[in-house]
């Protein structure tokens, strides 16, 4: 009888047990494969070497042989990689009443992509060393390594991942790299009111930007992003146009582990790129920008508007770092 038992336990054991393979293979066959994201190495050195290509052409400042000449390299360079390259001239007066061509110029990442990314900094660099310690300098054209080169640097190199690592055919990247955003009044010639003859190149993109109707789903804007130590608090207007852009990319640092870098205190409202891009286009774009309330140079980078913002002051490490971010939040988009 007990063998019996056995038996009958031992079949029905058996028979449960085909039956749940059978049903757990069936569950398999029908499970939605999960989506694997090719993450790149977003490459430091290669960064640090845009950047130093950049400077070593001299001051970037519109209507110089330099700025003709940057302006030739990043359209090729960018356009080595991006699926799509435009170059869009403009024309701008700026505050003393002299007008200057510039150039906007946009590589863009799957053109066809409905959602897209609009990931930006500016190339030009300052006329005026205007807040150099030594008054000697304040008249003269600064290299602008991290005021402009260093954002540059970046999304150069973030370009040229996205051309070995192509990014999934439903997201669409587009690059800007804005000019004449540096040729404000010199500090002794500041008047209230001044303010829109900053950020010339991004308000008239935003304006008339290269695809007519162009929408993101947002923005992020790099400026001086690579001085050693940096320190990105939550830009002002950042929080108040997009606070939760600055929430995911702040969320992506600290996963990373770089909230020494990526503070969580607010920061102060920076007149830059990203507020003709939200008042204008109507794009929620924040503002990843080194400042420091501890800076003798208002709440700015310590070299900003020196002639001292040279290459010395990149760090590698910083610009590794703000790439990594940036490799994160639109691979993991």
């Amino acid at each position: 009888m007990k063998y019996h038992v056995i038996v009958a336990s031992v079949i029905i054991v058996l028979l449960s047990a085909c039956n749940g393979t059978s049903r757990k293979t069936s569950v398999k066959q029908t499970k939605k494969p999960e989506k694997i994201v090719q993450m790149p190495v977003f490459n430091a050195d290669s960064a640090y070497q845009f950047v130093a290509h950049q400077t070593a052409f001299g001051p970037r400042v519109p209507g110089t042989e330099a700025h003709r000449q940057c302006s030739a390299w990043l359209g090729s360079k960018l356009g080595s990689y991006a699926d799509k390259i435009i170059v869009q001239d403009f024309r701008a007066r700026v505050y003393n009443k002299t007008s200057f061509d510039g150039k906007n110029i946009i590589a863009s990442f799957n053109p066809l992509a409905k959602k897209r990314i609009l990931l930006s900094s500016h190339w030009d660099s300052r006329p005026f060393g205007d807040h150099d310690p030594d008054p000697a300098n304040h008249r003269k054209p600064i290299d602008g390594a991290n005021d402009g080169a260093s954002g540059v640097g970046v999304l150069i190199e973030l370009a040229r991942q996205l051309k070995l690592h192509p990014i999934d055919v439903s997201i669409g990247i587009d690059i800007v790299l804005f000019d004449l955003e540096d040729y404000g009044p010199p500090t002794e010639e500041r008047t209230g009111g001044d303010d829109n003859f900053w950020a010339l190149g991004s308000q008239h993109w935003a304006a008339n930007p290269h695809v007519p109707g162009y929408d993101a789903r947002f923005g992020i804007l790099l400026d001086m992003v690579g001085a050693k130590n940096a320190i990105f608090p939550r830009e002002y207007f950042s929080m108040q146009y997009a606070s939760w852009v600055v929430d995911k990319v702040w969320s992506v640092a600290y996963d990373l582990g770089y909230d020494e870098s990526f503070v969580n205190n607010p920061g102060s409202a920076t007149d830059d790129d990203h507020l003709p891009i939200n008042e204008i286009a109507k794009i929620p774009t924040i503002d990843i920008i080194h400042l420091d309330r501890n800076s003798s140079n208002e709440t700015f980078y310590e070299h900003w508007h020196t002639t001292n913002d040279n290459l010395e002051q990149i760090d590698p490490v910083t610009l590794g770092m703000v790439g990594d971010v940036l490799v994160h939040v639109i691979y993991q988009e």
